[in-house]
């Protein structure tokens, strides 16, 4: 007869923890602005005859949407340096279950 082992395979690891932000809301974000900033610098001064405000705007809007986007950019890197400057370790452990699961497969209802 083999012999079993009852004690339960406690796997441990060491992780890394850390919030790190997500760079597309970022990006997205400094999209925005710089479009508020176009619409700022092109309604929020007075009008020129040779141009029209609307192109006027489209064209800020490309210069500044592109500089929004790589500004916040830059802010998302730093922010991701601070964070691994920032993790802390931990020591994960699997514990097995104690009480089986609830649910409708593992109802004996016949």
């Amino acid at each position: 007869m083999a012999s079993e082992d009852t004690t339960p395979n406690s796997a441990r690891r060491e992780i890394t923890v850390r919030r790190a932000p997500k760079f597309v809301p970022f990006m997205i974000l400094g999209a925005v602005v710089g479009a508020i900033v176009a619409a700022i610098i092109a309604y929020g001064r007075p009008a020129d005859p040779a141009f029209d405000a609307s192109t006027v705007f489209g064209f800020f809007l490309i210069v500044c949407a592109g500089g929004g986007v790589i500004l916040f950019s830059i802010l998302a890197l730093v922010l991701d340096r601070i964070s691994v400057k920032r993790s802390q370790r931990a020591v994960v452990e699997a514990v097995p279950d104690s009480v089986p699961d609830e649910g409708p497969e593992h109802d004996d209802v016949r």
